[in-house]
């Protein structure tokens, strides 16, 4: 058989048949329709509930649908953004802040109630008013134990008795579970035992959520390598060569 036969046949063989053909076609169309039409879904769904949810505190006579031919979706959303940012502006006046302070006063009595209001004040405060803070860096830190490497998240500098109970400068790192990033462990590890990534904090949020199927490129060229190289530089070399003797 000539070289110009085999090529052919070859080229035949590569080439996929009208069956294999539409299947990939149509994997091709769940590839692109899928994530738009799970994504309008879920929009639309939050938005329907957020205005029944809403509309129907609010008199038939104010809704929009009593005055226009056809109904607007979003306007209880509408409304609770108005609602939301008139408290706002209400709670920084000085009559608010008197009756804010009187509130907590009032909570800070209650057993039980005072410790969640309490929780959950103070991560809304962190998460909104120090955002460039929270969830700041990904990093690799060895765990559950050595040799095995985790993906976390940096959510501030460890402080209090913790800090001073340790010799080493410590790092409170956030190390969330596949699928669901918002389930976790909190753990506290010296500085110098992590190992600080290149992506964004959205890139490794999609990496927790796929379970690895989505990986980030590696868009670090070697000039910003060789910048973010003091930083780690032991910890990056140990991937390569893990530190047999360590102890867990």
């Amino acid at each position: 058989m000539s070289r110009r036969d085999r090529h052919a046949e070859s080229d035949t063989a590569e080439r996929p048949h009208g069956g294999g053909r539409l299947r990939r076609y149509f994997l091709a169309g769940i590839v692109v329709t899928a994530p738009i039409a799970i994504t309008l879904y879920v929009a639309w769904w939050f938005i329907a509930f957020v205005d029944d949810l809403v509309l129907r505190f609010v008199p038939p006579a104010y809704h929009p649908d009593q005055y226009l031919p056809f109904s607007i979706p979003g306007a209880g959303l509408i409304v609770v953004v108005i609602g939301i940012t008139l408290i706002g502006a209400f709670a920084a006046g000085l009559v608010g802040r008197e009756l804010v302070r009187l509130g907590e006063g009032i909570v800070a009595r209650m057993p039980v109630l005072r410790s969640i209001y309490a929780a959950l004040k103070q991560i809304f405060e962190t998460v909104l008013t120090q955002g460039s803070q929270s969830f700041r860096e990904v990093v690799l830190i060895e765990y559950p134990r050595r040799g095995l490497w985790s993906l976390a998240f940096i959510t501030g500098t460890t402080g209090g008795e913790i800090q001073r109970l340790t010799k080493a400068r410590m790092v409170n790192v956030f190390v969330p579970t596949t699928p669901n990033p918002t389930s976790g462990f909190l753990l506290f590890v010296p500085e110098t035992e992590i190992v600080r990534l290149a992506m964004t904090v959205e890139e490794g949020v999609k990496l927790v959520i796929s379970g690895g199927l989505i990986t980030p490129p590696d868009a670090a060229d070697p000039e910003a390598r060789a910048i973010a190289a003091p930083r780690g530089t032991d910890r990056r070399e140990g991937l390569d060569k893990p530190d047999r003797n360590a102890h867990v």
